[in-house]
Parts: structure tokens; sequence; C-alpha cells
């Protein structure tokens, strides 16, 4: 094989150290990077040393960029912007676009690296993605907005493989034992007990209001709506319920959260807006998540101005307005955009 050059996202984490280990018994050129994203203090002193210690062991060069602003400019201000609004985001499919997938590719082209690489769980073949053989660490559904142009450099090698296989090959090479046993990475790396203790350094969280019913009766009291989402059943007042009650609507401007009982959470059509889709098809039927870890159910979809209008054919329980849809036929991902309305 002519020796391509690429270029793996470094975290100091077992699946990108198996990662740029595996391209390089391939015959890849190999080179690593780490990218200072948030500025959770303490992090990146522990990371980027792994990231160090993972490079010396592989043999590779190891660079690393100072992104914080751009992160958070991408990925953390909207993150406190879309919990202020009442709505849910999901900072992990902007940082991939904007970062892991936008300015990695910039670096990379800046070394001349044809390809990028990364240890997440996922496979393309350059026009698609695909869910990856394990289930359990599919990552897909927050690679939906990633750029189509670049699929065709992006390399996957723990695709096909299963995380228990990683950690165990990681335990079998010496040097590598420590990568085996760390704990794995927290969903939103730059959270680290909850979203509201890190809301309450930027914004008023903890502020009463009203919980209304679907008639608009005040029945309650809440503790402040950033700490709901929908589909949330407790931490609330109902007064005189005897069966659980679940937000259903979060009203920011007024600072009111409208619950009901589990019925109410049913969702039959959602509206999506800023698309990213990998098929030029403006009316199909296929499948779409509304929610990470959960089940596609099929649905028709027709696609008019940059919006997605998405009929599901049975109904799903607790969308939230700021997560991500994403279309998949079979395990290819065709796609998706971000629920506007419901």
């Amino acid at each position: 094989m002519k020796n391509k050059k690429v270029l793996v996202g470094m975290s100091g984490g077992v699946d990108s150290t198996i990662s740029a280990l595996l391209l390089k018994e391939e015959g890849y050129e190999v080179e690593g990077l780490y990218m200072k994203l948030h500025s959770k203090p303490g992090y990146h002193e522990i990371h980027q040393a792994r990231a160090e210690k993972a490079a010396d062991f592989v043999g590779v060069k190891l660079h690393v960029i100072d992104l914080q602003e751009i992160f958070n400019e991408k990925v953390f201000q909207p993150f406190i912007d879309t919990y202020a609004e009442g709505r849910t985001p999901n900072p992990c499919a902007l940082c991939n676009r904007s970062l892991k997938f936008g300015e990695m590719v910039k670096f990379a082209d800046k070394i001349g690296a044809d390809f990028i690489a990364t240890g997440h769980y996922i496979k393309t073949d350059g026009e698609y993605f695909y869910e990856a053989d394990d289930e359990t660490k599919d990552q897909s559904y927050f690679l939906f907005y990633v750029n189509k142009e670049i699929l065709p450099r992006l390399l996957f090698p723990l695709g096909d493989r299963k995380k228990s296989d990683i950690k165990e090959l990681a335990a079998s090479i010496k040097g590598l034992e420590s990568f085996a046993s760390q704990g794995e990475s927290s969903e939103i790396c730059f959270v680290e007990t909850t979203y509201t203790d890190l809301l309450k350094d930027f914004v008023e969280v903890d502020k009463k209001g009203e919980v209304l019913d679907k008639d608009g009766n005040v029945v309650g009291e809440h503790k402040g709506y950033m700490h709901y989402t929908i589909g949330k059943r407790k931490g609330f007042s109902v007064n005189g319920a005897h069966e659980p009650h679940y937000v259903i609507s979060i009203d920011a401007d007024k600072n009111q959260i409208t619950v009901g009982k589990k019925e109410d959470l049913a969702c039959n059509s959602v509206i999506l807006n800023d698309l990213n889709l990998y098929t030029n098809e403006i009316e199909f039927d296929t499948t779409v998540k509304l929610r990470y870890r959960t089940q596609a159910v099929p649905c028709h979809v027709v696609v008019k101005e940059n919006r997605a209008y998405v009929t599901l054919k049975e109904s799903v329980f607790g969308v939230a307005t700021g997560q991500a849809a994403v279309f998949y036929d079979g395990n290819k991902l065709i796609g998706g955009g971000w629920i506007e309305e419901n």
C-alpha cells in the first residue's frame, strides 16, 4: 500500500490509542492530534499527558492545538443559550461538525494528511455513515451533522469491532494495560456533575415559577424552568395529584412549565430545521431517531426549503425541541436535522 498520511484524533483514551495503533499496523503514516476544546479545570493536564503517553507508545508525532475559543463560540455558548430558551441542546453533534471534523480537517490539510481518523464507533464507505457493529457503543446519532464532503477522507478503525474486544486488546499489550482499565468518558465532556450546576455560573437557574395544566390553570410550583426537559416527572409540585405528571412544554419567557399525563407526551409529527442530508431525495419513507439510545421509528419525510416535515407512523413520547432527529435506512445514516417544533 502506498504510504498515506492519516491524522488521528487522540484524546488519551483507549479507543483513540488503539485506533492509532491499528492504522500504523496497516501501513499508514500516522500522526496524532490532541485538541484542547473546553476549559474544564484540570481536564487537559490529565488527558493531554495520557495522549502524549499513547503517542509515545505507538511511536507517532503528537500535535496539540488550542481550540477553546472556537469551542466556546460553536458549542459551549449554544449549549447555554439553548437551555435558556427552554429547549434541550445536543452539544456533541455541534462539536463533531465544527471541531472534531471541522477544525481537525483544516489541521490535516495544513500537515498534508490524506485521511482523518478517530476512535468513534461508526462506519463509513465514503458516501454514507453506517451504525457500528457494537450497538451499545454506536455513535452515528452524534455524527449526522458532519459535512458530506469530508466523508471520503474519514477512517474509523473501531466501526467493526466491539468495545470489549478493544479493552481486551489493550490489556494484552505490554505498556497499554492502564488504558484498558480507564473509566469511560462522560457523555458531555465539559459537564462535571449536572448540567444545571454548570448553567448556574452563566444564567439564573433557581428561579421558582408556576406549573400549569393543559388548560392553563396554575396547579403547582417548580424550582426554575432550566431544571426540566420534556418528559421529566419529578422536581415540581402538582396540587392534589394522585398519579404521575410529566413536563409536556416549557415557556422560558414566563418561567412556566406545563405538565400532563403520559399520553400527553405522545408526538406524531415534527418539523426539523438546518438539515444535513446525505441523500438528494426530497420525499421519502425511512426511520428516525428523535433521541439518542432510542429505537428508530418509521416515518414519512417531505423536504422543503431546508426544513423537513416528518410524519411519524407510530407515536413517540417525550420529544424535545433543540434535539437532533436522525434518519436511518436500515443501518445506513442518511442525515437529519434539529427539532424545531412538534
